[in-house]
């Protein structure tokens, strides 16, 4: 299925707005609101729309600390990648983990409470994921700019 002008309107206004009811979107978006469920019915069901998510403030859960971890692993043989996914995935401090093209194989966004909370998380889960020849760690100072939203 291909994306028209409307299709895309709902889609960014639903990116910055996952509460917004039928009603409300409909408007938005100049449809009607039957009209308006049918798109978003199918959107989703046709994958577009994968969820919806409340974002929660790390200051306020008290993970305010963000750290990006380079890894580099000893080989990149399929069993080593799969058992290190399988391993970061159970990391509960991990928001995203990512295989890169690039001077390290993966990089990892972790929050923590602070530089003591870090060394916990590296001592008990990073030292012991598989494979690992090399890391590197770089703790966010401040973020410059943070959104979920896809360009449309």
């Amino acid at each position: 299925m291909s994306l028209d002008t409307i299709d895309r309107r709902l889609l960014a206004v639903l990116q910055k707005r996952g509460r917004i009811s039928n009603a409300d979107l409909a408007e938005v978006v100049n449809l009607s609101a039957s009209a308006c469920h049918r798109r978003v019915q199918r959107l989703e069901a046709d994958g577009y729309i994968s969820g919806y998510v409340a974002l929660l403030n790390a200051h306020k859960l008290g993970v305010p600390a963000t750290v990006f971890v380079e890894i580099t692993l000893a080989t990149q043989a399929d069993g080593v990648l799969e058992a290190f996914e399988k391993a970061v995935a159970r990391i509960p401090d991990v928001l995203e983990c990512h295989l890169t093209a690039g001077t390290a194989d993966y990089i990892m966004k972790i929050v923590a409470e602070n530089t003591e909370d870090f060394a916990r998380i590296h001592r008990q889960y990073l030292t012991r994921l598989p494979g690992v020849a090399k890391m590197q760690s770089s703790f966010a100072l401040r973020t410059v700019c943070k959104t979920t939203a896809l360009p449309l």
